[in-house]
């Protein structure tokens, strides 16, 4: 079986109004996650992402957005035509702490696909979230 879920926890050394920023904003996005970020900050609102040195991009459809503590949107999993392609969900969660904010992502939803591509994309995935949220510690660090 496939597990259905990627999670990470992060500590990070930022107050929580940056972290949420950073998480919701074109600019702080833009910083880390891809080269090019435009969000519409509203249940429903659409986010899009763009990593130039993948030549790829996605689109979102933001499901939460409670400042600054929980912040989620879906989208569409690799591999399939864009406007039939199975979603997961993607939230990340903010808790102030003694030493700045620990962060909560879990994207799920890969078990609705079928066995081979949920594997892959999890994989990815998975992959791409380690490589993300270090650039998001990167980016914070830098411009603390």
């Amino acid at each position: 079986m496939i597990p259905d879920t990627i999670e990470r926890v992060v500590m990070l050394r930022h107050p929580i109004g940056r972290v949420w920023a950073a998480l919701t904003t074109p600019e702080g996005l833009s910083g880390w996650f891809g080269s090019v970020a435009e969000v519409d900050l509203r249940p429903g609102g659409r986010a899009f992402f763009r990593w130039d040195d993948l030549d790829d991009e996605s689109t979102a459809t933001l499901t939460v957005v409670d400042p600054p503590h929980r912040f989620a949107f879906t989208w569409p999993l690799q591999g399939f035509p864009p406007d039939n392609a199975p979603r997961t969900v993607v939230e990340f969660t903010l808790e102030p702490v003694t030493e700045g904010t620990r962060l909560r992502l879990v994207e799920s939803g890969f078990a609705q696909a079928a066995a081979g591509t949920a594997r892959s994309a999890r994989e990815t995935n998975s992959r791409g979230w380690d490589a993300e949220l270090a650039e998001l510690v990167g980016h914070l660090d830098a411009v603390a």
